[in-house]
């Protein structure tokens, strides 16, 4: 005996369902499943990792792909790869209540490792555990964000927790050796951000300039502020 399948069904399984509402009605993708912020957080980059498939559906568990004439009055485009794209990046993440707890339990819990990891007591200088910033986190009643980074989030929150406790970024202790003309344009270009300059050294012999500094700035900012300059960087 066969069985019917009608054409515009697609059977899928292991699914993370990502769902959109748009001029009235409603469009889904097929996701594999923690790829999803993964994409969003920038992690990952390949589409075909994300996606199941590059069909938009209107029902994705009874395999209904949505209508040619739907997508092109809700997005202005029948091109289902860009409107993927909108959707994965919009859309709301369709999980069930343990996975969702479970999801943002991991995430509250690296938000709070991240402002450990880059931030310390202003008079003591010491780090913060862990286990302490989730309370003060608890305590100031953040909600965690499953469309945002755990990057993002965790500026958010060293924001919010300045206002109720003694915290700030680490500051990064610097030692450059470069070109003197290379060296008062770097100065000049970190002025704002020099807590204090522990010491300077112009050689006219070499032509080089070695200056200590306490600097605040995050490690992940690096690169790209001195990138432009040649010199060397220890810490």
């Amino acid at each position: 005996m066969s069985i019917f399948t009608p054409t515009n069904q697609i059977r899928l399984t292991n699914v993370a369902v990502v769902r959109m509402k748009r001029a009235g009605k409603r469009f889904e993708i097929a996701c594999y499943k923690n790829k999803v912020v993964g994409w969003r957080s920038g992690v990952e980059k390949d589409l075909d990792e994300v996606l199941q498939t590059h069909s938009v559906f209107v029902n994705v568990s009874k395999g209904q792909v949505a209508k040619k004439e739907d997508l092109i009055s809700a997005f202005g485009t029948d091109d289902q790869t860009e409107i993927c794209k909108q959707i994965l990046t919009k859309g709301e993440v369709q999980v069930s209540d343990k996975e969702r707890h479970t999801q943002l339990e991991q995430m509250f819990r690296d938000i709070a490792t991240i402002v450990a990891d880059k931030c310390v007591n202003p008079e003591t200088k010491r780090p913060y555990t862990v286990i302490l910033i989730e309370r003060a986190m608890k305590d100031i009643h953040y909600s965690v964000k499953t469309n945002k980074s755990t990057k993002q989030q965790a500026l958010e929150v060293i924001k919010q927790l300045k206002e109720k406790m003694k915290i700030e970024r680490a500051h990064m202790r610097l030692r450059f050796i470069l070109p003197v003309n290379e060296g008062k344009k770097l100065k000049e270009k970190l002025k704002p951000l020099i807590k204090v300059i522990e010491s300077e050294d112009y050689s006219q012999q070499l032509e080089i300039v070695r200056f200590n500094i306490f600097i605040s700035l995050l490690p992940c900012y690096r690169n790209s502020l001195f990138s432009s300059h040649k010199c060397v960087i220890n810490i």
